[in-house]
């Protein structure tokens, strides 16, 4: 019920209605530098369709890449695509994977009585995240029951019997994972659903991108430049096919700017984006702009101020004591370059640090921002407030001296 509520924002109805003079159904493929062919979807018998165009804009998205695991190309599984064609809750579920998507699901699946053992091959969870964040995550999905295995080598993944399609329901399929854990011991893992959450590759197979002169690579997608245009100058591309942001909010500002810049001739730049996320996990955690160790990596110096959860008066009243807001400053300036939330309902709290990013404020307006109280949202107004102690300088503290000396003698006359 749900999913069929939100699916017609993005659907053929609201589209032809909208926005398209038409909406054809089908697959699209490039015959040349300024034509395709559609094949018509619901009959494959018919005389594809031929389109001329003076403008394109791909955007084909990403499907989830399947890693060079023996045996995982040729066993039906789970991915984010048809996760939630599931119709039972399975008994188990084995992971692969320890992305964001990958992690939502794994809490989920565990929240509702499966049992989920994840298998990272890195030393931690979420390993481009913020690591104070991710160790928090971490311990809420072992604090669920989530069995989790690091540094882990998988030699083979199959399924029992000659099941050839993924099972939604019971009669469950048995699947097997073999697997050489941290520890250096050999084990061997069953379960009823295998999920694959190893990461996203952007879908450029079988568009005729050679024959449209568009260049592009299967790893990066479409190559384009800072105006959303490919190679070819008549052909643009937007989302998960051309951008390592594989975000659906994303994707939706990508798509508005490469209109605009393809019918309207704007310049409007991909590298103006300021692009906020969220996993959603219990706590979310969400992020916008650098991360600390970005800053590391790129040597620009930096000051980072942490407010803890635990200290918000909203946050004791409601009994959470796990969280925190962390933002990073250009050192000695109240400048933000990244901000990350580890809170329920992060998502929402970001985006006052995101317009702050995006039209140049800094924590010391924050902090100067009169905030409901109590509510979570104070914990940001409060780590912005630490930005204070800064301005206090001993020169600083001398004019307030002679300052005050001064009221007080006008006081007295």
């Amino acid at each position: 019920k749900l999913r069929a509520s939100i699916a017609p924002h993005d659907g053929v109805l609201r589209y032809a209605r909208d926005f398209c003079e038409d909406v054809v159904i089908g697959q699209a493929e490039f015959i040349g530098k300024r034509s395709l062919k559609i094949f018509d979807a619901r009959d494959k018998d018919a005389t594809p369709q031929e389109i001329n165009f003076d403008k394109c804009i791909i955007c084909t998205g990403a499907s989830a890449v399947i890693v060079p695991i023996p045996g995982l190309r040729e066993t039906p599984h789970l991915t984010n695509g048809n996760f939630f064609n599931l119709e039972e809750l399975p008994p188990r579920a084995c992971l692969i994977g320890a992305g964001p998507i990958g992690i939502e699901m794994a809490q989920a699946l565990q929240r509702f009585g499966c049992q989920v053992t994840i298998f990272e091959i890195h030393t931690h969870l979420l390993p481009r995240e913020d690591q104070d964040a991710a160790k928090l995550v971490t311990q809420a999905l072992i604090d669920d029951g989530v069995h989790v295995h690091y540094s882990v080598k998988l030699h083979n993944v199959g399924i029992k019997g000659n099941a050839t399609t993924v099972a939604y329901k019971s009669p469950w399929s048995i699947y097997f994972v073999e697997a050489t854990l941290a520890d250096g011991t050999n084990q061997t893992f069953e379960c009823e659903a295998l999920l694959n959450a190893t990461g996203r590759a952007p879908n450029v197979s079988g568009l005729g991108l050679d024959l449209a002169g568009v260049d592009y690579d299967t790893r990066s997608g479409v190559h384009i430049d800072d105006f959303f245009a490919t190679t070819n100058a008549h052909i643009y591309a937007a989302g998960d096919v051309c951008s390592p942001y594989k975000f659906t909010h994303a994707a939706d500002f990508m798509a508005r700017i490469a209109v605009r810049n393809a019918f309207l001739d704007a310049k409007s730049k991909h590298s103006d984006l300021l692009v906020p996320w969220c996993t959603y996990t219990d706590p979310e955690v969400a992020h916008v702009g650098l991360y600390e160790h970005e800053l590391d990596d790129k040597s620009i110096p930096y000051d980072s101020y942490i407010r803890q959860l635990k200290d918000v008066d909203r946050c004791k009243c409601e009994g959470i004591t796990k969280g925190f807001v962390k933002i990073s400053c250009v050192k000695d300036s109240d400048s933000i370059l990244g901000a990350t939330i580890v809170a329920p309902n992060a998502g929402d709290l970001i985006s006052e640090l995101s317009v702050a990013i995006q039209n140049g404020i800094g924590v010391k307006d924050i902090a100067g921002v009169m905030h409901s109280y109590p509510t979570t949202a104070e914990a940001i107004r409060q780590c912005c407030a630490q930005f204070f102690p800064k301005l206090r300088t001993p020169a600083l503290n001398r004019a307030l001296e002679i300052r005050m000396t001064q009221v007080a003698a006008a006081k007295d006359s």
